[in-house]
């Protein structure tokens, strides 16, 4: 049932004052956009007739067809609970359609809900769960944020040794107030580094909500003084932030992984899952991990996985599956971070997984010890391989894997390609801090 109709948005924005209305979605990168509107345009925003310039968002189109239009999602309409008690600011998600009506190419949304689709065609229901962190940094004398922070915290830590403690519990009561369902909240392994955790449902909503939960948490980080940070990997000698992502299929009501008489109670289904994506992880990586930055995560010492391995009972691996079974049986996706754009991410993730149950791809044997403390020589025993190692190799890897390049589209991969390589160029024109001190005064 949908959530709201046309009818109810109108009248909530004229019964709770809302001034400013927010047409919001997400480029390629997985950046959130909008468009603010005054309420006066709302039914014209809800006609479908709100137009906005294609070639000024990065990856998007050329100037000779920049004209694109907001087909807002009723269902997503939310007032933020931190503007203004009088003249109130709300936001609606909105689909991207081209002039002629039909669905633009290069929609994430469009991407996600084509694969929907097909789960759908095929009796399942496709659920996801995230696990997001990120950092609670300082910011300087001009409200620029810095790496720096006086906390001292780790794992589960509480205040006062949690410094950040007020400001996470401030982000979980504002998500709360807009209708997310927390799961948990805790401090992470880094100093200043943080989790919150959102409960599982339906993936469109999903990705919604992580690119709602960013802009929360940045805008409550900021009235603490605080800078909330997704980079991935911020700072050198302590564990990045990831975001884990936790993926089920039900169809008649029923989780289709669970499997009572199974091997470690995990029916054919999901070891079929495992298995596509198993095989395509190395093409998908470009997509949950699209930073030059979110490599320097996967390295040994860190808790991010390297290898690509499954595993029922440890952490290490790629992907995991934990302990819960029955209704609540999952598959765990370890390598993504928080800077991916989730409706591409989700999208992959499914797609591997529907074509490994299509195609029955049986997984590699699971690693049921720590992968980190295998030698070169188990490793090579087990056929084990690696995630790519740097953003030029996922990109390469993305090139060569056909499939997810299907998924995907073939305009989007060809600006992501474009965009990442000249990314990759410029980073490699760079000369770090780290070189000069290596090399300078010995060479």
């Amino acid at each position: 049932m949908p959530k709201y109709t046309r009818e109810e948005i109108i009248r909530l924005v004229e019964e709770e004052d809302v001034e400013f209305i927010r047409l919001q979605f997400t480029d390629i990168f997985g950046t959130l956009k909008n468009v603010a509107i005054t309420s006066s345009q709302l039914e014209k925003a809800l006609d479908n007739k709100c137009m906005f310039d294609g070639s000024s968002i990065e990856g998007f189109v050329r100037i000779e067809e920049s004209d694109m239009y907001l087909y807002p999602d009723l269902d997503t309409f939310v007032i933020f609970p931190w503007r203004p008690q009088t003249g109130k600011v709300a936001r609606i998600i909105c689909d991207i359609r081209k002039s002629d009506g039909t669905p633009f190419e290069c929609d994430c949304r469009y991407i996600l809900k084509k694969q929907l689709e097909r789960a759908h065609k095929m009796g399942y229901k496709f659920q996801v769960g995230s696990e997001c962190e990120f950092f609670l940094f300082h910011q300087d004398e001009n409200g620029q944020p810095t790496t720096i922070s006086h906390e001292k915290g780790g794992y589960f830590d509480l205040g006062p040794v949690d410094l950040g403690e007020n400001a996470r519990r401030d982000m979980v009561l504002t998500l709360e107030d807009m209708d997310f369902e927390v799961e948990a909240s805790h401090h992470e392994v880094a100093p200043a580094q943080h989790e919150i955790d959102l409960k599982y449902t339906e993936a469109l909503e999903a990705a919604d909500n992580i690119m709602t939960f960013k802009l929360a948490v940045k805008t409550i980080a900021k009235r603490h003084g605080l800078f909330a940070s997704f980079m991935p990997k911020p700072k050198c000698g302590v564990s990045g932030s990831g975001m884990h992502i936790n993926m089920s299929l039900t169809k008649d009501g029923q989780n289709i992984f669970y499997d009572e008489n199974g091997k470690l109670q995990l029916s054919e289904n999901a070891y079929y899952f495992i298995g596509g994506i198993m095989k395509h992880i190395k093409g998908m990586t470009a997509i949950t991990n699209p930073l030059i930055n979110s490599y320097k995560r996967f390295v040994p010492g860190y808790e991010a996985p390297i290898y690509i391995a499954w595993s029922a009972t440890n952490r290490s691996p790629l992907i995991r599956i934990p302990t819960p079974r029955e209704e609540e049986t999952r598959i765990e996706l370890r390598c993504p971070d928080p800077s991916t754009n989730p409706y591409l991410a989700f999208a992959v993730c499914l797609a591997a997984g529907l074509d490994g149950i299509e195609n029955k791809i049986e997984p590699p044997k699971g690693v049921h010890g720590n992968v980190f403390e295998l030698t070169p020589e188990d490793i090579e025993k087990l056929k084990i391989e690696e995630l790519p190692q740097n953003l030029f190799e996922a990109i390469k890897e993305l090139q060569k894997d056909d499939y997810i390049k299907e998924v995907l589209g073939n305009l989007i991969v060809s600006k992501m390609v474009t965009a990442k390589m000249d990314e990759w160029t410029r980073y490699r024109e760079q000369i770090s801090q780290w070189e000069i001190d290596q090399y300078l005064y010995k060479i």
